[in-house]
């Protein structure tokens, strides 16, 4: 009864129907209590009024969702009754053209009357290892399961092939043994799985014919048990039968044909070996032309009779057995061609002796004609008494010629079924078995026989079998979920089978009958009346006295009694078959021996029992007629079928039930009464009732809950975390009966009809969600729409307001023109009159200028003569000025030769000590000097600018005058000598201002720097100071430190007195370093600011760089640009292109460089103009006091510097000296103090004599100071000297007391030396004050040195100002823009701008950490250069002790080594190969090696090989290349598992045999040997052969290498593609069936995600980098393995239905996408392993295509170029929706994609 909360308006119900059994319908309104009809609309929109009773339970069946719509298995449905089961098979079969449905435990198979390609070698190995609920349902799935459960639970098993004729049972029966043969295998090499699929063909042969219904029926039972040992292994297989149908042979129907054999004999009767069979077409025979046509459409019987044929040889059946064979069946179609005549008298008949049939009939048996044709024609009848030979009469003649021939083929087929047994024994014991049983279905007719009573009777024992089996594990699946048992009331047949069997039954009354001497069928029929009248399965008919009725499970059956009897006897005439027994052909009087009684069923089962398959017949063979035990046909049939049940009873039975959707055969066409009518008859109705009766929808609580979470409420899900406990108040919250549902273990059990009401409120729920979101999808649409309506009508508004504005213009813009029309015609009118007037004003003019043209001639020659007197004064004055620089030129070559000369002197003064201590002497008092100096030039500063204040007031009043003057002129003169007098007074105005200018900024720059020089000069004595101070500190230190450490030893000393020696060495080299570049510095400036024409240069100029042993320092800039120039050579230019940050670290630097190289040029201008400036002043003032200076200044700072520099160079040699004295005396000799007291000694004299030259240069300060200023009071100023004078050691310009003061110290040194001498006598006077000026000299460059520093740090920040200025000014534009985008683009603008901003101060961080990076390095190697150093003087210093200790002259002898030239081989012993082989080979594990060069065996194996060759011993040669491929092949089969082990022996076995191709003669590799390489070329051996061994080891290795890894692969392979949630969330769950609680599915069975993938391939990719193993091999490798990866997901795809889905296809593109990320980061991309997962890409992409349209069409076909049409066509046919709101393929569109992939693919 269904419940009436379902029925609502819109609900989908079934209602029966004539012609269609069901039909669909859909109701109008909604059911009301106590509506007694409901109103539905049928699918031609007809309106019907159903007529329902709630009471009585007449109400219409509810369709399920279309959501379970074409479920694999019939159980998943919610509403289980017969409408949903046929309209789900109509549906499979015809839309997705899907034959295989499962409905629990039974595989319901539909015949498609088709070849499909769905049972090839491929799909049986897709379904082998699968669980049978995870594939598509499949006959292969069913022949799984069992081999599974066979395996795990040691148990046998049974596969039930049931159904009509002609619905296919003998072709699933056949690909089930197929499928155990190809999964099973053979454990020997007897090929017994393929004797097994060889017995099919023959027993087709002999026990198949066409039927009106199938053109390959089986017309008997056959159970084939399939025996296996304990691996699993095909050992054997035995067959019993049941019930042929011999009838046939003597009969056939309309439009049938006897058994196939007799055809295909006919058909190679043109053979040359089947002459004498005498045969010649099917339709001349009686037996095969009763049917009346002998083919079979598409069937060729020659073929077929071939393929029997090589059945039969592969079974053992010997030749001579073939056509014996041949011959019987043969001889039976001559005898039922044998013409017999009556007589008159009616009672006799006779066969003529000439008849030919009946001649090869006893030829062909080999016996006698005579009395075969006597015995044909009549009987013996044997009394007490006397034996009687009795005529027949011509009915009863051909009755038994008919019974003759169907026992002569009875028995054949008997010994046939015998011999093929024989063949598929075997010795080995059997452990378990599987047992195929192919038998008939349940038959009805118009006629029905006996034989049909027979296959009914047997198909209420399997039914009830069936039953008890299905209502077992239905109790056992409660039991197991803990869920209450209530009794299910099924159907039970057993009353029924007693009605057949029992004691005086259907059968019992038979036997019975048939004993009576006189017993009929009518006799028969009475008594069943009489007897079962009264039973409930037993009906009389109305209209007959010789039928009867049995209610059988499926149908009422009304028999025929008549020939019941006869053929329950089963008789022939003992004489017939005596004169068969008497033939002289042992095979024919086999076949009729007495012996041959059937075996007993104890002995049967004891077999079973036994090791070896027994053969037993399935039916006994006749015995004499006159035996008083002869059993019976029904009784014979009886027992065994007894036997058979006792024998399924005694497995695990698996069902498969055979359909027949059509009696025409024709091609996917369904049938639906004819499938109802087999449904029920089949019971898998009875299984959907059984299964309807209890809970048969079942969910796992995970399932459920990610099915129907959103019915949950968002509390109930925080409140707690078990799933369990959810689902438990979800459910009885939505479902008030707690009947309709139980919570079980670990799964949830509803009610018929449940899940269809959870279905419909999740669709609601959905319905409703997907409103709201509709509803804000429109408006937002309907806003959209607005704006662009009102930014429509805003555009129209703007097009109008400018039309109108356009209008406006144009007006005005013609009044604008007539206004400038008029303006012209006046201006013209004016102009006339104008030009009129100027005319007349022109010849007044002419007049007027001719007047004044003779006054203007003399000015003019008044003012040439004057040019022309000072053109000639300034040509004299040039001439001279030439001739005084050729006299300058000479006195400068002159003097250059002397201080070449003078400076040679010095340096060789200089060279000694005594000379640089007079020169360090009176630095403090120089610095006095040269304080008291400046302040000097401060008071000529001021002097020199009173007279410059004279002199601008001279000039102002020159000024007055020339004003006056020219006023007084202006009146004098006309207008144009006034214009060019008031320019040449403005031109002196802007010089007059111009000067002023200058000279504010003279007296700025003079202060400026004089303040600066007197901050020097007080930092310069602190520095001083703090000298003298640490010089003091460090005497008193040694002097401490002598006394103290006097006790401990002299090398500690010594390494302490030279670390503070070091230091101090440090402190002046960085000094010289400082002054180095400071003079390079002067130089450079001196260079670019020297002006054009000769200058004088220094004679005593001379380079530091010479004498000094520093080398100069680059700036860090260029040394990093330098670097990363390296880094890109380094890196290399395809490389450097790739990486960015270089790029960008180059760019960058170019445009610094750029910006530098800007800053010098403008630099480099100024110093130009300032130079030009330079020279026009020296030209005016005509003075040579720079140069001098400037010489002077040089002359005395080299001097000085040069006899510091060696001063010091001396005392360190002295000092160095020693220390290593010291050091090399510190055991054997006690002079330390007195190395300490000569150390102290002179650090003493130094100071004294330092003070004394204090002293000194004090008085000759105030001497030189007093001479200076009576000197200077006695002479007159220069004019013009306070010109600004340059200096070529300084970019600035110094003040004129500098200027002064330099001229008078080289007039001073150059021309009155004599000065010197009353003030010294010895020149030291001398020395003291060029070192003073030296000293000057230095801190005023130092000086300039620091105000260059401020001005380009001043400059730099300003620059930066400038930079942010720009940059604030682009960001305030930025700022605009953005303001003018959309909000959302405002954020991403302003996340690009601050994702560019964080990019470039990234790019400044890692540049600065890349040169603190540099500089750490190059501090390093300076370290480690510097501790080299240190170790060789420590060693030094060791060595040189080692020597004072030893007195003896010794000499150190080094043995050297000289270099081998290695031969690259291995010499062994012959009795140590055994030991080499174990363990190089045998012994060997890969971790041994680890670290290891790769392929080390390999290399020492081949180094082996090269010394047997190169000693010419062949067999030590063969015997250790035999030993090591026989040792490679015996640890490969012992670690046949083993991955690593596996790719190692690879790896070696690879490299050995490349190591015989380069260096063995394979010219392919020695091309690319060198020299040296081919000197290792073996001399002896060609080891061709052996190349060629090793190369097929190493095939055969790769292929075990490839099996492993498939092997640990193909497990992960479905549920880490298929089945695990990559993306959680994306895939849903759907309803499951019974096979989803399969007992081949182990709890807690692994599940592997593809992450397992990737680290298994990780896996496999480091063990094989890791061996060393080719990087070729290593790619085919993996393209192979993703080859399978691809083929194992794809053939899965292809055969599961859950599995084609949207959400399916997005989890394998994404899971696609993962293994190909894995393939790049592995630079595996080479490999082609993409290549090969392109179908499934292409598969992934299809179950993600729009499916509707034409145009979608045309799109897969051109997208999916991998895939066939087949495999397009499947995918889409299993295409399944996971919820109600997506659509299936229909039917035309796939009707559409075949259409178009043919015009594709198929031009």
């Amino acid at each position: 009864m269904i419940s009436f909360l379902l029925v609502f308006q819109y609900t989908r119900v079934w209602i029966p129907d004539p012609d269609e059994v069901w039909r669909s319908a859909e109701l109008t309104k909604d059911y009301k209590d106590g509506d007694e009809s409901l109103q539905l609309r049928l699918e031609d929109d007809t309106i019907l009024d159903y007529p329902i009773d709630v009471q009585n339970n007449q109400v219409p069946f509810l369709r399920n969702p279309d959501i379970l719509v074409g479920e694999n298995d019939l159980t998943a449905l919610s509403h289980l009754h017969e409408p949903a089961v046929l309209h789900n098979l109509k549906v499979r079969f015809l839309e997705s053209n899907h034959i295989y449905t499962y409905c629990g435990i039974v595989l319901v198979a539909i015949n498609p009357y088709e070849q499909l390609p769905i049972y090839g070698q491929d799909v049986i190995y897709a379904y082998s290892g699968q669980n049978m609920g995870d594939m598509d349902p499949h006959i292969f799935a069913v022949a799984e399961e069992a081999y599974k459960q066979m395996a795990r639970d040691e148990k046998n098993q049974s596969i039930i092939v049931s159904g009509e004729s002609g619905a296919g049972k003998t072709v699933s029966a056949k690909y089930a043994m197929r499928y155990f043969a190809t999964v099973g295998g053979s454990a020997s090499d007897t090929n017994i799985e393929e004797k097994v699929l060889a017995s099919s063909p023959i027993m087709e042969a002999i026990g198949n014919a066409k039927t009106t219904r199938n053109d390959n029926s089986s017309r008997f039972g056959k159970y084939i048990e399939i025996g296996f040992d304990k691996k699993y292994h095909i050992i054997g297989a035995n067959m019993r039968t049941y019930l042929l149908e011999k009838s046939r042979v003597v009969f056939q129907a309309d439009d049938e044909r006897n058994y196939h054999i007799f055809y295909q004999l006919c058909a190679a009767a043109s053979l040359p070996e089947f002459k004498e069979l005498a045969l010649t077409c099917a339709e001349d025979f009686f037996y095969t032309a009763h049917g009346g046509n002998t083919t079979i459409e598409g069937v060729d019987d020659a073929e077929d009779f071939e393929k029997t044929r090589q059945a039969l040889t592969l079974l053992g059946v010997r030749e001579s057995h073939q056509i014996s064979i041949f011959k019987i069946i043969a001889s039976i179609l001559h005898l039922g061609s044998v013409e017999i005549q009556a007589e008159r008298d009616g009672d006799s008949c006779s066969i003529s002796p000439q008849d030919e049939h009946l001649s090869n009939f006893c030829r062909l048996l080999g016996i006698e004609h005579s009395q075969m044709e006597h015995w044909l024609c009549h009987r013996k009848l044997v009394t007490t008494s006397e034996t009687y030979v009795k005529t027949m009469s011509l009915q009863q003649v051909v009755n038994a010629r008919n019974a003759l021939a169907k026992h002569i083929y009875a028995q054949l087929f008997s010994w046939i079924v015998e011999h093929i047994n024989k063949a598929l024994q075997t010795s080995l014991k059997q452990h378990s078995f599987i047992g195929v049983l192919d038998i008939y279905g349940f038959e009805t007719f118009e006629i029905n026989s006996f034989e049909q009573f027979c296959i009914n009777y047997a198909n209420e024992k399997l039914q009830q079998q069936f039953n008890s089996h299905v209502f077992k594990l239905e109790q056992e699946e409660y039991m197991k979920e803990q869920i209450p048992w209530t009794l299910i009331d099924f159907y039970d047949n057993q009353p029924c089978i007693d009605l057949i069997e029992a004691k005086l039954g259907i059968l019992d009354l038979l036997d019975e009958e048939c004993k009576v001497p006189k017993g009929t069928d009518q006799n028969w029929a009475q008594k069943l009346y009489e007897r079962h009248s009264n039973s409930q399965h037993f009906q009389k008919p109305r209209m007959s006295n010789t039928a009867f009725i049995v209610i059988h499970f499926a149908d009422k059956v009304e028999y025929l009694s008549d020939g019941f009897l006869e053929k329950n006897r089963d008789t022939v005439y003992e004489e017939q078959i005596n004169i068969l027994k008497a033939s002289k052909f042992p095979l024919v009087a086999d076949l009729f021996r007495d012996d041959k009684d059937s075996v007993p069923a104890t002995n049967t089962a004891k077999s079973r029992s036994s090791s070896k398959i027994n053969v037993r017949s399935s039916r006994p063979l006749m015995k004499a007629p006159n035996k008083e035990h002869k059993k019976s046909v029904g009784y014979q049939f009886r027992t065994s079928l007894n036997l058979l049940m006792e024998t399924l009873n005694a497995t695990t039975p698996h069902y498969v039930r055979c359909i027949k959707p059509n009696d025409e055969k024709l091609p996917f066409h369904f049938d639906p009464k004819r499938a109802v009518q087999q449904l029920r008859a089949c019971g898998v109705l009875e299984t959907i009732r059984i299964s309807a009766a209890g809970y048969p929808s079942r969910w796992t609580y995970h399932d459920f809950f990610n099915r129907y979470r959103v019915l949950m409420k968002k509390r109930e899900l925080a409140n707690t975390t078990d799933k369990k406990n959810i689902c438990k108040s979800v459910l009885e919250s939505l479902i008030k009966d707690p009947d309709k549902f139980q919570f079980g273990r670990t799964k949830i059990f509803f009610r018929a009809g449940q899940v269809a009401y959870l279905e419909k409120l999740r669709a609601d729920k959905f319905r409703e969600a997907t409103i709201m979101i509709q509803k804000t999808v429109r408006g937002w649409l309907q806003r959209v729409k607005y704006r662009r309506l009102r930014a429509a009508t805003l555009t129209l508004q703007r097009f109008c307001r400018g039309y109108l504005a356009r209008r406006l213009t144009e007006h005005l813009r013609r009044t604008r023109a007539a206004i400038v029309f008029q303006k012209q015609y006046r201006m013209l009118k004016a102009r006339r009159a104008y030009c009129r007037v100027r005319r007349a004003a022109v010849i007044i003019q002419s007049y007027t200028r001719a007047i004044h043209t003779c006054l203007h001639q003399v000015l003019t020659e008044h003012k040439a003569t004057i040019i022309q007197k000072y053109a000639r004064g300034w040509m004299a004055r040039r001439h001279f000025q030439r001739q005084r620089d050729a006299a300058i030129v000479i006195q400068c070559a002159f003097r250059r030769l002397k201080a070449r000369q003078a400076l040679k002197a010095l340096k060789i003064e200089a060279r000694s000590a005594e000379h640089l201590k007079r020169l360090n002497v009176g630095m403090e008092n120089k610095v006095v000097q040269l304080q008291r100096k400046i302040d000097d030039q401060n008071k000529e500063f001021k002097t020199l600018s009173e007279q410059l204040s004279a002199v601008t007031s001279t000039h102002a009043m020159e000024v007055e005058k020339l004003k006056k003057e020219l006023a007084r002129y202006q009146q004098n003169q006309e207008a144009d000598p006034s214009l060019q007098l008031q320019e040449e007074v403005q031109s002196l105005r802007t010089e007059l201002q111009k000067a002023h200018s200058e000279r504010r900024v003279l007296e700025d720059t003079h202060n400026r720097e004089n303040g600066e020089l007197r901050k020097r000069v007080a930092d310069l004595e602190h520095e001083n100071a703090l000298l003298k101070d640490e010089k003091e500190h460090l005497n008193n230190q040694i002097l401490r430190q002598s006394k103290a450490e006097s006790s401990q030893s002299s090398v500690e000393e010594n390494l302490l007195i030279k670390k503070e020696l070091e230091e101090e060495r440090s402190r002046y080299q960085n000094l010289v370093k400082e002054y180095s570049q400071l003079e390079q510095r002067y130089e450079n400036l001196r260079d670019e600011q020297q002006t054009p024409g000769h200058r004088k240069n220094p004679s005593n100029q001379s380079s530091l760089e010479s004498d000094s042993n520093y080398p100069s320092i680059s700036t860090s800039e260029i040394g990093d640009t330098e670097d990363a120039l390296q880094q890109v050579e380094e890196i290399g230019i395809e490389k450097a292109a790739m990486d960015m940050t270089v790029f960008l670290k180059l760019q960058k630097r170019v445009r610094e460089l750029e910006q530098e190289r800007k800053k010098l040029q403008v630099q480099l201008e100024k110093e130009q103009q300032d130079s030009k400036k330079v020279q026009v002043e020296q030209q005016n003032n005509g003075l040579d006091v720079d140069q001098d200076a400037d010489i002077a200044y040089n002359s005395l700072k080299r001097q000085e510097l040069e006899s510091e520099n060696k001063k010091l160079k001396n005392d360190l040699n002295e000092l160095r000296k020693a220390v290593a004295d010291q050091a090399m005396q510190d055991n054997s000799t006690h002079s330390s103090p007195d190395s300490y007291s000569l150390l102290l000694n002179q650090l003493k004299l130094a100071n004294e004599e330092l003070e004394v030259r204090k002293e000194e240069v004090l008085i000759l300060r105030t001497q030189i100071m007093n001479a200076d200023q009576r000197r200077l009071s006695g002479k007159n100023m220069e004019p013009n000297i306070n010109a600004r004078t340059s200096w070529p050691n300084s970019e600035k310009h110094v003040d004129q007391e500098d200027a002064i003061e330099a001229y008078h110290g080289v007039c001073q040194t150059n021309s009155q030396t004599e000065d010197w001498g009353y003030l010294n006598e010895d020149g030291e006077l001398g020395l003291a004050y060029q070192g003073l000026k030296q000293v000057a000299r230095l801190l005023e460059a130092q000086l300039q040195a620091q105000n260059l520093k401020h001005e380009e740090e001043v400059e730099h920040l300003k620059a930066q100002v400038e930079a942010m200025k720009e940059e604030m000014d682009k960001q305030q534009q930025t700022f605009c823009q953005t303001l003018l985008l959309s909000p959302e683009a405002q954020v991403e603008f302003g996340v690009q701008q601050e994702i560019s901003r964080l990019t470039n101060e990234n790019l400044d961080f890692k540049e600065l950490v890349e040169k603190l990076e540099k500089n750490e390095k190059k501090l390093k190697k300076q370290l480690k250069i510097y501790m080299k150093k240190v170790q060789d003087l420590e060693a030094a210093q060791a060595l040189a002790q080692s020597d004072r200790r030893h007195h003896e002259l010794t000499r150190q002898v080094t043995v050297q080594r000289k270099e081998k030239d290695f031969q690259g081989m291995l010499e062994y012993h012959k009795e140590d190969e055994a030991l080499l082989i174990r363990n190089l080979v045998t012994d060997l594990k890969p971790q041994m090696l680890s670290g290891t060069v790769p392929c080390l065996p390999a290399y020492i194996l081949y180094m082996c090989i090269r010394h047997a060759d190169y000693t010419n011993d062949d067999l030590k040669v063969h015997s250790l290349l035999s030993s090591t491929i026989n040792g490679i092949k015996k640890v490969l089969k012992k670690h046949n598992e083993d991955f690593e082990m596996t790719s190692f022996w690879l790896s070696n076995t690879c490299r050995l045999l490349h190591c015989l191709k380069q260096y063995s003669g394979d010219e392919g590799f020695m091309t690319q040997n060198t020299a040296k390489q081919n000197e290792h070329c073996l001399k002896n051996f060609d080891l061709t052969e052996y190349r060629q061994v090793l190369s097929d080891l190493s095939i055969q290795i790769y292929q075990q290498l490839i099996k492993i890894a498939e092997g640990l692969l193909q497990p992960m392979i479905v549920s880490a593609m298929l089945e695990n949630e990559s993306i959680q969330g994306l895939s849903g769950v759907r309803p499951t069936g019974y096979r989803k609680r399969s007992s081949s599915m182990v709890d807690g069975e692994n599940s592997y995600c593809l992450e397992a993938i990737i680290r298994q391939m990780n896996f496999f990719h480091t063990v094989l980098c890791d061996q060393g193993l080719d990087p070729e091999i290593i790619l085919q490798v993996f393209k192979q393995l993703f080859y399978m990866i691809n083929a194992v997901t794809l053939n899965n795809l292809l055969l599961r239905k859950d599995a084609c889905s949207w959400s399916t296809g997005m989890q394998l593109r994404y899971n696609i996408s993962q293994l190909e990320e894995w393939l790049r980061g592995k630079n595996l991309q080479q490999s082609g392993a993409v290549q090969t997962m392109e179908p499934l890409i292409q598969a992934a992409q299809l179950l993600q295509l729009k499916k509707k349209t034409q145009e979608d069409a045309e799109a897969i076909c051109s997208l999916c170029t991998s895939l066939s049409t087949q495999q397009i066509v499947k995918i889409l046919n299993l295409y399944t929706p996971l919820n109600e709101f997506e659509e299936r393929v229909t039917v035309s569109f796939i009707r559409t994609i075949q259409a178009s992939c043919l015009n594709v693919w198929e031009p």
